[in-house]
C-alpha cells in the first residue's frame, strides 16, 4: 500500500515541478539530463547590452562626425588655396611674358630706329639734321606702347668740331623747331625756340631761380643734344631756358653719363635708373624711378651718336596691362647695385590694379608669406660683353618678381569650406535622427514582441516540456532556414557596341531654338537667311568654344549643344545654364544690329530653349544611359542616341520666346551646386508627348546675383562681357562687314529701319555713280531749271505714262557696277539721305498698318523680287555665276531693269515714300470728307499727296548732294521723276479705272503678238515694276501665315478703329471674313499668278503664290474666329 500510494504521489510531483504529460515520464536511471531553460531575462539584458552597443556607436559616430567636419573643411580651404596658387601662377606667368615681350621690342624698336638713323643721314656726322624727326619718333613711339617722356638723338661731336657745330646749331635749328612745332601742335614760335637755343655745347646752372645755359668745361669730345620728342615734355618747367636748347651736353647729365661711356666703349645698348618727380596731377612733391636708355649710333662699325630713351616704368605697367589683372606687386630686381648719383636705390615696387598702376617705393613690397608664391622672369638682359664694360661700372640684368596680394587671395576666399563643413554636420543630425526614429519604433515593436515571446514561451513551457520544446525550437529554426527565397536569375548583357561609341553618363543637353524664324525667313532672301544664322551660331560658337560646351549640331533654326562630352564635366548644368543665358542676351544684340542690314522685324526673332541633364543616377522615366558617337556611313557626324535628346527636345519645344526651360532634373542640380536662385519654377507643368505632365523650371537670366556659390568661378555673369562682348558685331557676316553697327543697340526701332533703308539706298547709289562716265556735281547747279519746273502744272496722276523708256542696255555700264563697292559716294551725300529718310519716316502717321515700318516692310519685299531679277535665275532657285551669263542675255531676261540701278533705286525710294502721310482711311473717304488734299488731287488721293510731299523735300536746297548722286542728266532726272510716280501710283488697286488699265496694259504687254523690240521691253519693263510694287504692298499676304496674321491685324485695327471713329460707313468686322476671301480670289491669287507668268523674278514668284494659296486656305478655316480676336484686341488697345 505505501509503495502504490508513493507513485502517484511522485508523477504528482514531478508533473506539477516539470509540467511534463505523464506521457513523458520516465524512471530511474533511465530518464535522459534535462535541457536547459533560458528565462525572458536573459533577453532583456541581451536588449540592454545593444542598447548599450548604439550608445557607444553614436557616440563614436558623433566623433568621426566631427573629425569628417573638420577635414572637410580644411581640405576645400586648402583646395581654394590651391586655385589661388594656381591662378596666380598663370596670371604671374602671363605677366612677366608680356614684359619681357614688350620690354624686348622697345629695345629692338630703339636698335632699329638707330638704322634707320643712320640711314636716313642727309650729310657727314655730325653735321646731320634727320628731317621729320618728331613725326618719326612719333611713330616708332607707336611699338613701344607707352607714351615716350623724351627720347633724343646726340651726335658725337670733337674737340675740333665744336665750332662748326654751333654754326650748324644756328642754321638747323629753325628747320627741327618748325617740324617739330606742326606735328606736335605746340603754342610757340620759332623765334621763341631760336631765344634759347645756344649756338654752342653748354651745360645747365641755376641762376635766380632760373635755368640758364652756360659753356661746359668738359674736354674732349662732346654729345651735344642735335634733336629730341617731344619738344617740351613735362618736366620742363615754365622757366626752362635750356628745355629746346638744341646742343646740351648729355655728358653732363650725371644719371646717363656712365650709360654713355658704356655704350662708347661696347657698341651695346645700356639701361640704368634716375629719380624724377611725378608730374601726374595729384602727386606732386612725390618721386619715382624711370630707367634711362642708351643706344648707340653707328655707321660702318663706328660711333658717331647715342639715342636716349627714358623708360617711365609706371606709365609702362599702366599701358601694358589690362582690367582683370589686379591684385599683384611687381618688383624689379637689379644684378648690379642700382645707383644714381652716389646714392644706392633699392627694389623698386609697383602695385598692378588692372590697368591702374602705382608705384609703392624703392623697396620690395610684398608680403613674406608670398615668398614661395613668386613668379620671376629675366625682363632686360642685354648680354653685354663683360670685358667691354668700363672699370667700375655694370650693365645690369633685370629682374621681374611677381607677388600677390592678401586681396587677390581673399577673391577666391568662398563659403564652401564651412558649408561642406556644416553639410557633413547636417548629414550626421539628419542621419541621428532617421536612426533615432528608427530605432524608437524598433524598440516599440522588439518589446511588443518580446512581451509576446514571453507569454509564449510560458504557455509552451507550461504545455511542453524542456526537451520538447527546445527540439520545436530547433525544428523552427531548420524550417525558416529551409523556407529561404531563391537569389534571382542573373540576366545576361550584351557587350555589343559601336567601335566608335561611348556611354556618357553626366551630361547636360541644350536646344535653342528661334522663335519666328520661319515667318521671317520666308520674307528674306536665301542669303539674308544665311547671314542671320551664320551670325548667331557664329556668336554662339564662340560662347561654346568659351564655356567648354559642345556643339552637336543645328537643325534648321535649332541649334543643338551639350556639356559633359566628350570631356566629363562635373559642372555641366551651370555650364549650360551660362552658355544659354549667353546665348539669349547675345540674340538680343545681333538682331538688333542685324535690323539695319536685313530689314523690319529681326529685332522681334527671339530665342527659345530647353535645357535637359542626362544621368544614369536620376529618378526620372526621362533620365538614363546616353550613348554618344560616330554614326557611320555616308556623311557621318557625331550624335547623341537615348530618349532623353526627346525629352530635350520637348523642354525647348515648350519652351517660350526669350526663355529658357529647364528641367527638374537639371534644376536639382543647380540647387545642389548653390545656384537656387537661377531657376524659378513654372507656373504651371507641362505636357510632354511620352512623358505627361511634368514640373519645369524657367532660367533666372535676369538674376542680379546668384547665392554665393560653393567655388570660385560660379557666379552667373553679366553680359556684355561681350561677343560678347558683340562689340562683338565681329561675329556678324562678311555681307554686312562694311556696315557701321556702333550704337545700332542704342537706336529706336524707326532709327534701324531708317539705316536700314539707308543702306540699300547707298549701295544703289554707288552703282549709279559707278555706271557714269562723269564725276558727280555735289553742287547740281546744271539742273536748278529742271527741278524748279519738273512736276509743276499738272496733278501727279495726270503725269502717269502707260510706258517708261528706259536705260538701255550697255556692257560696260554693267561691268562698272561690278567695282560699285570701290566708289565712295561721300559722307555729305549719305548724310543727306539719312536726313532725307528720317524726314520720310516722321512724315508718317502713327497708324497701325499704313506707318513706316509698313513701308520698309514693303520695301524688303521690293528688294528681294529685285534681287531675283538682278540675279538671273536658271529655273531651278539657284543664282548663276554672272561670268556664265552673256550680258545681253541678262538685260533681256529682265526687259532693261537690270540695266540701270537709277530704276532699282526710283521702285525702291517709291516703296519707303508711297503712303507718307497716309491718313489712315481709303481715297474714297477723304473725297467724301472733301479734305485738302482730295480737292487738289480729286482720285488717288493718298498716292499723289505721298508723292508731291516726298518730292517737295527731295527737291530742297539741303539735299543738293543727294541729288547730284541720283541723277546728272536731263534725261535721268525725268526718268526718276516718272519711275516715282508711275510706281507711288500702282500702289492705288483700289481705283477700278486704273486697275482695268493695268490688266489691259498686261494683257498687251505679255501677248505673243508684242513686238519684240525696245518699245516692247520698255512696256513690259513698266508693267513688270508696277506689279512688282503691287505685290510688294500685300506681300504680307504671299508669305508665312504668321506674317499675313499679324499684318492683316494691323490693318482691321486701322479700318475698326477708323469706323469708331466715324469716318467708315459700315462695321469692317461684318465683311472683313469673306472680304479677305475675296481679295484673295481676285486680287492677291491672279498677281502672284503674274508674277509667275512673266517670267523675271524665277523661284521668288512660286514662292509668293504658294504662301497666297496656303494663307486663302488657312484664312477659309480659321479666318470668322480671327475676326473675332481682332475686335478682341482693339477693345483691349484702347481701354490702356
Amino acid at each position: 500500500m505505501s509503495k502504490s500510494s508513493s507513485q502517484p504521489s511522485d508523477r504528482s510531483a514531478n508533473g506539477s515541478s516539470t509540467g511534463l504529460s505523464p506521457l513523458d515520464s520516465s524512471t530511474g536511471a533511465d530518464s535522459p539530463e534535462p535541457v536547459v531553460y533560458v528565462p525572458p531575462d536573459v533577453a532583456n539584458r541581451e536588449q540592454t547590452a545593444v542598447t548599450r552597443s548604439k550608445l557607444l556607436v553614436f557616440f563614436t559616430l558623433l566623433l568621426a562626425v566631427s573629425g569628417a567636419a573638420t577635414a572637410a573643411f580644411l581640405l576645400m580651404e586648402d583646395e581654394e588655396y590651391g586655385n589661388f596658387e594656381d591662378a596666380f601662377a598663370g596670371l604671374g606667368k602671363e605677366i612677366a611674358t608680356v614684359t619681357r615681350h614688350k620690354v624686348d621690342q622697345t629695345f629692338n624698336a630703339l636698335d632699329a630706329y638707330s638704322v634707320f638713323i643712320v640711314s636716313e643721314a642727309n650729310s657727314t656726322w655730325p653735321f646731320v639734321h634727320l628731317s621729320d624727326f618728331s613725326l618719326k619718333s612719333e611713330m616708332i613711339a607707336a611699338l613701344f606702347g607707352f607714351e615716350i617722356p623724351v627720347l633724343a638723338v646726340a651726335p658725337l661731336v670733337r674737340e675740333e668740331e665744336k665750332n662748326m657745330w654751333a654754326s650748324f646749331v644756328l642754321e638747323t635749328a629753325p628747320v627741327w623747331y618748325k617740324e617739330s612745332i606742326d606735328n606736335e601742335g605746340l603754342d610757340l614760335t620759332i623765334e621763341e625756340c631760336m631765344d634759347t637755343t645756344v649756338p654752342f655745347v653748354h651745360m645747365s646752372a641755376m641762376v635766380e631761380n632760373k635755368v640758364v645755359a652756360v659753356p661746359t668745361t668738359l674736354p674732349g669730345p662732346a654729345l651735344p643734344l642735335l634733336q629730341r620728342y617731344p619738344l617740351v615734355t613735362a618736366n620742363d618747367g615754365p622757366d626752362s631756358t635750356w628745355s629746346m636748347a638744341t646742343s646740351y651736353d648729355f655728358q653732363a647729365i650725371t644719371e646717363v653719363a656712365d650709360l654713355f661711356k658704356i655704350s662708347s666703349s661696347t657698341l651695346h645698348q645700356s639701361i640704368g635708373f634716375t629719380r624724377l618727380p611725378d608730374t601726374r596731377p595729384g602727386y606732386a612733391g612725390k618721386i619715382v624711378v624711370d630707367s634711362q636708355i642708351v643706344q648707340p649710333i653707328t655707321d660702318d662699325g663706328e660711333l658717331v651718336g647715342m639715342l636716349w630713351l627714358r623708360l617711365p616704368w609706371l606709365e609702362f605697367f599702366q599701358n601694358l596691362y589690362v582690367d582683370g589683372i589686379s591684385g599683384t606687386i611687381i618688383v624689379i630686381r637689379s644684378s648690379c647695385e642700382i645707383d644714381e648719383g652716389g646714392e644706392a636705390i633699392g627694389a623698386l615696387s609697383y602695385a598692378i590694379e588692372g590697368s591702374d598702376t602705382e608705384f609703392l617705393g624703392e623697396f620690395d613690397a610684398h608680403g613674406p608669406k608670398y615668398d614661395d608664391q613668386v613668379v620671376s622672369k629675366v625682363v632686360v638682359d642685354l648680354k653685354v660683353d663683360s670685358s667691354k664694360i668700363p672699370e667700375g661700372l655694370c650693365v645690369p640684368t633685370l629682374t621681374l618678381d611677381l607677388y600677390p596680394t592678401d586681396e587677390l587671395a581673399a577673391t577666391f576666399e568662398t563659403s564652401k569650406p564651412t558649408l561642406y563643413a556644416t553639410v557633413v554636420v547636417a548629414i550626421f543630425a539628419f542621419t541621428s535622427l532617421v536612426f533615432l526614429l528608427y530605432d524608437y519604433y524598433v524598440a516599440r515593436r522588439q518589446k511588443k514582441f518580446m512581451d509576446r515571446i514571453v507569454k509564449q514561451d510560458q504557455i509552451v513551457s507550461n504545455v511542453f516540456p524542456a526537451a520538447i520544446r527546445d527540439r520545436l525550437y530547433e525544428s523552427g529554426q531548420k524550417r525558416s532556414q529551409d523556407d529561404t527565397l531563391l537569389d534571382p536569375l542573373g540576366g545576361g548583357g550584351g557587350t555589343g557596341g559601336s567601335p566608335l561609341a561611348d556611354l556618357f553618363p553626366e551630361t547636360t543637353i541644350i536646344f535653342a531654338d528661334i522663335a519666328g524664324f520661319t515667318a521671317w525667313a520666308s520674307a528674306r532672301e536665301p542669303a539674308q537667311v544665311f547671314i542671320l544664322l551664320e551670325t548667331i551660331y557664329g556668336a554662339f560658337d564662340k560662347h561654346a568654344y568659351r564655356r567648354n560646351v559642345f556643339k552637336v549640331e543645328t537643325v534648321g533654326d535649332c541649334y543643338v549643344a551639350v556639356a559633359g562630352l566628350p570631356e566629363p564635366n562635373k559642372d555641366h548644368a551651370a555650364t549650360v545654364c551660362r552658355f544659354a543665358r549667353d546665348c539669349v542676351n547675345s540674340m538680343k544684340d545681333i538682331t538688333r544690329k542685324l535690323e539695319v542690314a536685313l530689314g523690319p522685324d529681326t529685332s522681334a526673332l527671339d530665342l527659345r530653349v530647353g535645357i535637359h541633364r542626362l544621368a544614369l543616377t536620376a529618378s526620372f522615366t526621362h533620365s538614363g544611359q546616353v550613348t554618344a558617337g560616330v554614326l557611320r556611313g555616308e556623311r557621318s557626324r557625331f550624335q547623341l542616341f537615348g530618349d532623353t535628346m526627346n525629352t530635350a527636345a520637348r523642354m525647348e519645344s515648350t519652351s517660350e520666346r526669350n526663355r529658357i526651360q529647364v528641367s527638374h532634373v537639371t534644376a536639382d542640380l543647380l540647387v545642389e551646386s548653390g545656384f537656387s536662385t537661377w531657376i524659378i519654377p513654372r507656373k504651371t507643368k507641362v505636357s510632354v508627348k511620352g512623358k505627361g505632365e511634368m514640373q519645369t523650371y524657367w532660367l533666372n537670366t535676369m538674376a542680379g546675383k546668384a547665392v554665393k556659390p560653393p567655388k570660385a568661378g560660379n557666379e552667373m555673369p553679366t553680359v556684355p562681357e561681350t561677343l560678347t562682348d558683340f562689340s562683338d558685331c565681329s561675329s556678324v557676316s562678311v555681307a554686312v562687314d562694311n556696315l557701321d553697327l556702333d550704337g545700332v543697340e542704342d537706336m529706336t526701332k524707326r532709327e534701324r529701319l531708317v539705316e536700314y533703308n539707308v543702306e540699300l539706298l547707298t549701295s544703289l547709289l554707288h552703282e549709279i555713280i559707278a555706271s557714269r562716265d562723269t564725276t558727280v556735281d555735289l553742287e547740281g547747279t546744271s539742273l536748278r531749271d529742271v527741278e524748279a519746273t519738273i512736276g509743276t502744272g499738272n496733278t501727279v496722276l495726270e503725269e502717269f505714262v502707260p510706258i517708261i523708256p528706259l536705260k538701255r542696255f550697255d556692257a560696260r555700264d554693267l561691268r562698272r557696277r561690278h567695282e560699285a563697292s570701290s566708289i565712295v559716294i561721300g559722307e555729305e551725300a549719305k548724310t543727306q539721305l539719312r536726313n532725307f529718310l528720317t524726314s520720310v519716316a516722321s512724315m508718317y502717321r502713327d497708324n497701325p498698318f499704313h506707318n513706316f515700318e509698313h513701308a520698309s516692310h514693303v520695301t524688303a519685299s521690293v528688294k528681294k523680287l529685285l534681287t531675283r531679277i538682278v540675279n538671273v535665275d536658271d529655273g531651278n532657285g539657284l543664282r548663276v555665276p554672272t561670268d556664265e551669263i552673256d550680258l545681253d542675255d541678262m538685260a533681256g531676261h529682265s526687259y532693261g531693269i537690270t540695266s540701270d540701278p537709277l530704276t532699282q533705286f526710283s521702285v525702291l525710294l517709291s516703296a519707303i515714300i508711297h503712303d507718307m502721310d497716309h491718313p489712315g482711311v481709303p481715297n474714297s473717304q477723304l473725297v467724301k470728307e472733301n479734305t485738302r488734299s482730295a480737292q487738289i488731287f480729286k482720285k488717288s488721293v493718298a498716292e499723289q499727296n505721298s508723292v508731291e510731299l516726298a518730292w517737295g523735300m527731295l527737291m530742297g536746297k539741303e539735299y543738293a548732294a543727294l541729288r547730284a548722286c541720283i541723277y546728272n542728266t536731263e534725261e535721268d532726272l525725268r526718268r526718276f521723276r516718272q519711275l516715282i510716280v508711275n510706281t507711288v501710283m500702282a500702289t492705288d488697286i483700289v481705283d477700278k479705272e486704273l486697275q482695268a488699265l493695268r490688266k489691259t496694259r498686261w494683257e498687251t504687254a505679255f501677248a505673243d503678238t508684242l513686238l519684240q523690240d525696245e518699245t516692247g521691253d520698255d512696256c513690259k519693263a513698266t508693267i513688270v515694276i508696277e506689279h512688282l510694287i503691287q505685290a510688294s504692298d500685300v506681300s504680307h499676304t504671299m508669305q508665312h501665315w504668321h506674317i499675313y496674321k499679324s499684318w492683316n491685324q494691323k490693318f482691321f485695327i486701322e479700318c475698326y478703329g477708323a469706323y469708331k471713329a466715324g469716318r467708315a460707313d459700315s462695321d469692317p468686322s461684318e465683311s472683313w471674313y469673306r472680304g479677305e476671301i475675296g481679295f484673295f480670289d481676285f486680287y492677291v491669287i491672279p498677281l502672284a499668278k503674274k508674277l509667275d507668268s512673266c517670267g523675271v523674278f524665277g523661284v521668288s514668284s512660286h514662292e509668293y503664290l504658294s504662301y497666297a494659296t496656303s494663307n486663302r486656305e488657312e484664312w477659309a478655316q480659321k479666318g470668322e474666329k480671327l475676326v473675332q480676336q481682332y475686335v478682341k484686341k482693339y477693345e483691349e488697345m484702347n481701354k490702356l
